[in-house]
C-alpha cells in the first residue's frame, strides 16, 4: 500500500500526540469498544440484526462463513488426493452459496 503525504503527515502527528500522552486520559480508556451499535451498518438492517440476536438466530451469512473457515482449514491439512479434492468442491460449493446470499 502506498501511502500518500497525507497519510505520512496524519500518521506522524497520531504518533507525536501518543509520545505527548495527549490519549492517556480519554473516556473509556482502557475498556473494551462496544461495537454492539454497528455504526457503518443500515439503521434498518441493524434492527434485523438485533432481532435475530435477541432470538438467539444466527443469520444464514454467519453460519456460511464459519463453515467455510472450517472447510478452509480441513482443506489446508488435506495432501493431495480425493478427499482434498472434496474438500475443494465443498468450498466451491459453500462460496458460490454465499455470493449469492450476498447478491439478494
Amino acid at each position: 500500500m502506498i501511502m500518500s503525504i497525507f497519510d505520512i503527515l496524519a500518521e506522524q502527528r497520531i504518533a507525536d500526540a501518543i509520545r505527548r500522552g495527549e490519549f492517556d486520559n480519554l473516556p473509556g480508556a482502557g475498556r473494551p469498544l462496544d461495537l454492539s451499535e454497528e455504526p457503518f451498518v443500515p439503521a434498518e438492517r441493524r434492527m434485523v440484526n438485533r432481532i435475530l440476536k435477541n432470538a438467539g438466530v444466527t443469520p444464514p451469512e454467519i453460519g456460511l462463513r464459519k463453515q467455510i473457515v472450517m472447510v478452509r482449514q480441513a482443506f489446508s491439512n488435506k495432501p493431495e488426493g480425493p478427499e482434498r479434492d472434496a474438500l475443494r468442491s465443498e468450498l466451491g460449493r459453500l462460496l458460490l452459496e454465499l455470493a449469492a446470499l450476498r447478491g439478494r
